[in-house]
């Protein structure tokens, strides 16, 4: 039996994080005993530095069989890279410029592809582009200042805001994007935090940092964000879990 369509959003894993811990929790999600795990480095401009560090940090894990699926350069022919993506159980999409991720998945008919394979029980994951890609729309400096992108795969509906604690004018930003009505209402992560959604809602907040939260950001009857901090799991190495934060 396949497992229900899931989308984990990551504040944090392998390209910023020493401990694995979110990594750790994602791929206990899939919940296989080898998982084959892709990367997906196409909002980096398939940067080769950053697929080696994905390698790197998964190669060596025994529950993982880590490939990297490269489109700038690509190999695989339209029949091949559909076995190839259906295969997988996890989809881990890295970060950079969201809208020019998404503008060449589209050419290569990859949206198409993970839409099928998610409906088919494989994890889609990812930090920063690789967490708004999966929205409707998104908080984005794809374009340079900090807007709004209203155009996603749409796996998950409303919006999504990475980085919410860590860069300036994040959360101005978002916030003033909803309470307009810009955005739609959505979810905001800080660094070093997870949120797992299945069938499209949410059943799982983590943090590997003490303070840091997933937020639920929506415009008010009054037309201001109402923002409110999520309960969740802290990660803990060992334990994985443990208490639920206030």
């Amino acid at each position: 039996m396949s497992h229900p369509p899931q989308v984990a959003l990551l504040g944090g894993g392998f390209s910023t994080d020493e401990d694995g811990l979110l990594d750790d929790w994602v791929l206990a999600q899939a919940r296989t005993h080898r998982l084959k795990v892709c990367f997906l480095p196409t909002a980096s401009g398939d940067a080769p530095g950053y697929a080696e560090k994905f390698l790197t940090a998964f190669r060596d894990r025994p529950d993982c069989e880590p490939s990297v699926l490269h489109l700038f350069d690509r190999k695989l022919g339209d029949d091949a890279l559909r076995t190839f993506v259906l295969a997988q159980d996890v989809v881990y999409v890295g970060g950079g410029n969201t809208a020019n991720l998404l503008a060449v998945w589209r050419v290569h008919g990859l949206d198409r592809l993970l839409r099928e394979a998610y409906d088919g029980g494989t994890l889609m994951c990812g930090i920063s582009a690789g967490a708004n890609c999966w929205a409707q729309s998104s908080h984005t400096d794809s374009f340079g200042p900090l807007t709004h992108l209203p155009d996603g795969l749409g796996l998950l509906p409303g919006s999504v805001c990475p980085h919410y604690d860590s860069e300036p004018g994040r959360r101005r930003s978002y916030r003033s994007a909803v309470a307009t009505g810009v955005l739609p209402a959505g979810w905001a992560l800080d660094d070093g935090t997870g949120a797992l959604f299945t069938n499209g809602r949410l059943t799982e907040t983590v943090s590997r940092a003490p303070g840091a939260h997933v937020y639920r950001v929506v415009r008010d009857g009054g037309g201001e964000a109402d923002e409110r901090a999520l309960p969740g799991r802290e990660l803990r190495r060992g334990t994985g879990t443990a208490g639920r934060r206030p």
